[in-house]
C-alpha cells in the first residue's frame, strides 16, 4: 500500500465527514392552540453522546468472551501476523533499518521479530482496552453496496467500534491508540538508543494506515482463495450479514 500524505488527509477527510453525528430533530408535542398540554416526551432514550450513528437492518449480535479470545488469538499469532513480519522484515532488511542491526540471517531475525513484537503489543493492548471500556472492535463487512461506500465503511471502522446490546457505532480509544503503543514499546524498548518518542509515533502512523488496510481486505476480499481472511474476525458474517441481492 502506497502511503501518501495527501492520500492520508482525504482519508481523514471521509472519515470526519462520516462519523460526524446525524442531525436529529425531536417531534413536536401534538396539540391545537397554545393552551393544549404538551405531550409526554418520547420514551426513547437520547443517545450516548459519543454515538456516531446506528445502522438500522443490521442484527447484532454481540460477540461472547470465547469468541473475542478465539479472535484475539487468530489477530495475535495467526498466520498474518507471522506473514506480515517476515515480509516487513524482508523490506526493512533491504532498506537497512534500523542500520545497527546489520544484514544476514541475524538482522533479518532481528527485524522479524521487532515487526512481530509490534503487531502483538498493538493487537493486545486494542482487546485489552476495549474489554475494559465494553467496546467491540471486531470488523463487521458493509450490507452496502458500491466500492466508495463499501471502502468509506471500511476507514470509518479503523476509527470507531461497537458498543451495547444494540452495536451501536462509537468513536474509538482502543483501536486509535493501539497502533501507538505497538510501535512506542519498540521504539523505547528494543530499538536503538537514538530511536527517541517522536519516532514510535511517526512509527504508529504507518501501523495505523496498516490497520486500516487490513479492514479494507477484509471488506473486499473473501470468498475463493481469500476465504481466510474472512476469519481474521470470526463474527463477521453472523453479526453482519450480507444482504440478498
Amino acid at each position: 500500500m502506497r502511503m501518501r500524505k495527501p492520500g492520508f488527509g482525504l482519508l481523514l477527510v471521509v472519515v470526519a465527514h462520516a462519523i460526524a453525528p446525524p442531525h436529529c430533530a425531536a417531534q413536536g408535542p401534538a396539540g391545537v392552540g397554545g393552551n393544549s398540554a404538551a405531550a409526554p416526551p418520547s420514551a426513547s432514550p437520547a443517545p450516548p453522546s459519543d454515538t456516531l450513528h446506528i445502522e438500522p437492518g443490521i442484527t447484532y449480535h454481540r460477540p461472547t468472551e470465547k469468541t473475542k479470545l478465539q479472535n484475539y488469538l487468530f489477530d495475535a499469532f495467526g498466520p498474518y501476523p507471522i506473514a506480515a513480519a517476515a515480509i516487513a522484515g524482508g523490506i526493512e532488511q533491504a532498506y537497512g533499518t534500523p542500520r545497527e542491526w546489520g544484514g544476514g540471517a541475524q538482522g533479518y531475525g532481528k527485524r522479524v521479530g521487532s515487526i512481530f513484537g509490534i503487531a502483538l503489543a498493538s493487537t493486545t493492548s486494542r482487546y485489552t482496552l476495549a474489554e475494559i471500556l465494553r467496546e467491540d472492535t471486531l470488523y463487521y463487512r458493509c450490507e452496502c453496496k458500491g466500492a466508495f461506500p463499501r471502502l468509506k465503511h471500511a476507514v470509518i471502522s479503523t476509527f470507531t467500534a461497537r458498543r451495547g446490546d444494540d452495536g451501536h457505532r462509537v468513536f474509538s480509544i482502543p483501536s486509535l491508540v493501539s497502533p501507538y503503543v505497538g510501535t512506542m514499546t519498540a521504539a523505547l524498548g528494543w530499538y536503538p538508543g537514538r530511536y527517541k518518542p517522536m519516532d514510535g509515533f511517526r512509527m504508529g502512523n504507518y501501523n495505523l494506515l496498516g490497520y486500516m488496510a487490513g479492514n479494507v481486505a477484509i471488506e473486499f476480499l473473501y470468498g475463493g482463495p481469500h476465504e481466510m481472511l474472512t476469519k481474521m474476525h470470526l463474527t463477521s458474517r453472523r453479526a453482519a450479514p450480507e444482504s440478498n441481492p
